[in-house]
């Protein structure tokens, strides 16, 4: 009888099942980059609102405390900011659907018009992540016969057909964040008492861009969370001190 302690680990049920949670528990690659893709148009359209209205109203105020100056600015810049964010990320997605459309096209006419060598080829690159000859081929042979577009796009371009974005998905997602994040710093300089309304925007906004830069590196799955909150704190500090001293010099020029 053998001993237990000799026994394969492998073949334990309890480790069996473990090793199964795993596998299900970790992201999958095209949801994963999904997901990143979505938290990286979020985050940037969010922190492009608070960074960018936060630098036009400071400066605004620095050059002037009457409140229908800086709402009108407000208003300007959320609109303009808001429209910019997604007219650019239509314009970045639709290039982007247009190339995978293009590979897709691509792909399916050279199926059709030489089926052998692009069989041959799914074959080789089987074979370059580690099967034998034998398995690359049987292998290659299975997944043609079940999809051979979808296949090809996957194992030679990293592509699903059916994952293509949407380009007016992306540009009322990055309108809506950039709209959120520049609440922030609208409100916040026009609520608060006028003597002490830069302050509190100041205060806000940093505060705004350290949980922003915080929890985007968390969701990332970036273990650098302190350095990413930093980055985005002082160089929002750095754009506010920037322009509320532009604001500063201008308004006293037109004083003087």
């Amino acid at each position: 009888m053998t001993p237990a302690s000799s026994r394969n680990p492998d073949t334990s049920p309890d480790i069996f099942r473990t090793q199964q949670q795993r596998i299900h528990s970790e992201p999958q690659a095209g949801n994963y980059n999904e997901h990143l893709n979505k938290l990286r148009a979020a985050v940037l359209g969010a922190n492009d609102g608070i960074v960018s209205v936060a630098a036009t109203v400071v400066g605004v105020a620095g050059a002037t405390a009457d409140r229908g100056s800086i709402f009108l600015v407000a208003a300007a810049a959320v609109s303009a900011g808001a429209l910019s964010m997604a007219l650019g990320e239509y314009v970045s997605v639709s290039s982007q659907k247009d190339s995978q459309q293009a590979l897709i096209d691509l792909e399916t006419r050279e199926l059709q018009d030489m089926p052998e060598e692009e069989f041959e080829e799914l074959v080789e690159i089987l074979r370059e992540k580690g099967m034998s000859r034998d398995t690359a081929r049987s292998a290659a042979r299975e997944l043609t016969q079940k999809n051979a577009l979808k296949a090809h796009l996957d194992f030679e371009l990293g592509l699903d057909e059916e994952d293509i974005p949407s380009p007016m998905g992306a540009a009322i997602a990055s309108a809506l964040a950039f709209f959120v994040g520049s609440m922030l710093p609208t409100l916040a300089i026009l609520l608060p008492p006028a003597q002490i309304a830069i302050p509190v925007t100041f205060g806000v906004v940093l505060v705004a861009l350290a949980l922003t830069g915080w929890l985007g590196a968390r969701l990332g799955g970036s273990p650098h969370r302190l350095r990413a909150a930093t980055r985005l704190v002082v160089g929002g500090a750095l754009a506010l001190a920037a322009t509320f001293a532009i604001g500063t010099l201008l308004g006293t020029g037109a004083v003087g």
